[in-house]
């Protein structure tokens, strides 16, 4: 029987940007398909290396640098999803009544039927996870324990219910 001893070698700052780079084009892809906007998903590539450069010393005991930073990706992601919904939470909005004029909220109103339109002519599915998503404001778990679909299925329906709204207006 061979006993095989395990030594971990100190990673060096140049190590470190050569497996960063290495990576950096899956994390990308990662951090988009969780974001969904490329400015937010190079901005959380560049977090995770500033993170992994700060702690650069402590990556000797990682055993598999690859899922790592895939784990480090999605937790930086996640992190910054929360922190978007709690400051659009914290947010006072303004008196629309005081800030528009009539042509503005007449102009409103017509984006506003415009876009209702467009979610009617929905695929049932997106139609229905976009109104409990937006209207009724429910989490993913929640609406994930309404309809019996996985978190998964449901950012890809609401995914490409956006992406179709778009297109549609």
């Amino acid at each position: 029987m061979r006993l095989i001893i395990e030594t971990r070698v100190k990673m060096t700052p140049q190590d470190l940007t050569e497996s960063f780079k290495s990576l950096s084009d899956g994390l990308y892809r990662v951090a988009y398909y969780i974001l969904e906007s490329q400015t937010d998903a190079e901005d959380a590539v560049q977090d995770l290396f500033i993170k992994l450069w700060s702690n650069r010393d402590q990556l000797d005991t990682v055993l598999n640098f690859k899922a790592y930073c895939t784990t480090l990706m999605k937790n930086l992601c996640i992190d910054r999803l929360r922190k978007e919904q709690k400051v659009q939470v914290m947010e006072p909005r303004p008196d629309i009544s005081q800030t528009r004029s009539i042509e503005e909220d007449y102009d409103a109103r017509e984006k506003l039927e415009r876009v209702m339109a467009a979610i009617e002519r929905l695929p049932a599915r997106q139609r229905d996870v976009m109104k409990m998503y937006v209207f009724e404001e429910m989490s993913y778990e929640e609406i994930a324990e309404k309809t019996g679909m996985t978190n998964l299925t449901l950012r890809v329906l609401l995914s490409n219910a956006r992406k179709s709204l778009r297109n549609q207006i």
